[in-house]
């Protein structure tokens, strides 16, 4: 005689079905609606959907989910920006040239036309805010984030999220110098120290310095990666989490890639070359995941001191070049590693809270944060305190 299930006790789930892609997709979907359905929608729910293996699976889902992650209020959006911001703007001939060269970030295939338009209103999205924002500086790069945005959630919505984007995440990058931009390449080597200091040692004794991981950095890696999915899971990654956490997958990614760095010759110009040609086939949410773990472990509070005393060891690595920006400009994208990478072996399921201590100069706070510290997104860390940021500061308790 079959036994009944008890009252109350729900659906039970077969193993079959937890392995099931398509019943995980269903499942994740299904929690993604009941947290934007209830009122206010439930942030944290959100977050932990986006860093959790597949992040928001649908462009669909993002035009609702990134707005909340970013706090924009989408029943009052800016108007659409318009072709006269193009009147005298001191960075219209840059955008123009940045943006007539960014044909690589449109889908393949897509009409000439289309795309024309579609390069025009990016255009216009950046001019919008860099005019309503005096204090930002557009750099060589931005773009390759605006135009992310333009796809996914259009002209109006993306002129909205890339403003407070620009406000919170970027803010460094778009300071009149590229100081702080510096100092957040700065938290790269600490990171690999506490991981792997044999790599770490080699790569100071290369004097390679961090420039290799500039434009990963300040694109989010929208530059490097010529598959669109990579780039939007990463953007779902990144939006849910604290500004610091693309420096620490960047971390992530040179300490997968030690045996190759290793056995190359131990100088800047060789171990430059390497990293600067990012592989396209990297095993993401296998980084993405030991990317938060190292968060969770290694905070940036825990990290400030070596990452100021890093200004003074890389001085006479990034001396050899004679324009810090140039750097970007010299790596290749397109060029790209071919060779096919092991799937690393899983790791155990750990989850740890930190808590990071209040700062006084410029803050930028996550109230929740999930974190994925485990392969495949099977645990999740979820960060009920403030997550605090001010490099600054930072460097001037620490000279």
């Amino acid at each position: 005689m079959r036994k009944s299930r008890s009252a109350g006790s729900g659906p039970q789930l077969t193993g079959h079905c937890k392995r099931d892609p398509d019943f995980k997709r269903r499942r994740k979907e299904v929690e993604i609606n009941q947290a934007l359905r209830r009122e206010p929608s439930d942030v944290a729910v959100l977050r932990r959907m986006a860093i959790s293996e597949g992040g928001l699976l649908t462009d669909k889902i993002r035009c609702q989910v990134w707005p909340k992650l970013l706090n924009v209020n989408i029943d009052d959006l800016p108007p659409t920006p318009d072709a006269d911001l193009r009147k005298n703007n001191k960075d219209y001939d840059q955008v123009l040239m940045d943006v007539r060269r960014s044909l690589r970030r449109f889908p393949p295939g897509m009409p000439d036309q289309q795309r024309a338009g579609l390069q025009e209103e990016l255009i216009d999205i950046i001019l919008h805010v860099l005019q309503r924002n005096p204090q930002l500086h557009y750099y060589q790069g931005y773009h390759d984030i605006v135009v992310t945005f333009l796809l996914v959630v259009g002209k109006r919505m993306a002129t909205a999220l890339v403003e407070k984007l620009s406000t919170h995440h970027l803010r460094d990058f778009m300071d009149p110098t590229m100081d702080n931009t510096k100092h957040i390449l700065n938290y790269l080597m600490p990171i690999i120290d506490q991981v792997n200091p044999e790599l770490h040692d080699f790569m100071q004794r290369a004097e390679v310095g961090t420039i290799f991981a500039l434009s990963w950095l300040i694109t989010w890696f929208g530059h490097v990666l010529s598959d669109f999915r990579h780039v939007l899971r990463l953007y779902d990654f990144f939006l849910a989490c604290h500004p610091l956490m693309p420096i620490y997958f960047a971390a992530v990614i040179v300490l997968y890639r030690e045996e190759e760095v290793l056995e190359s010759e131990c100088e800047m110009a060789s171990v430059h070359h390497l990293l600067s040609q990012i592989p396209q086939d990297l095993p993401y949410e296998t980084l993405i995941s030991r990317a938060g773990d190292l968060f969770v472990q290694f905070p940036p509070s825990e990290l400030a001191r070596e990452a100021a005393q890093q200004q003074q060891a890389q001085r006479t690595a990034a001396s050899t070049f004679k324009d810090f920006e140039l750097a970007s400009v010299q790596q290749h994208p397109d060029t790209v590693l071919r060779r096919r990478f092991k799937e690393l072996p899983p790791t155990e399921n750990h989850a740890k809270t930190v808590m990071t201590k209040p700062k006084s100069a410029r803050l930028v706070k996550l109230a929740v944060m999930g974190l994925t510290v485990a392969l495949g997104a099977a645990a999740l860390a979820v960060m009920k305190t403030a997550l605090n940021w001010a490099p600054k500061f930072e460097l001037q308790i620490f000279p």
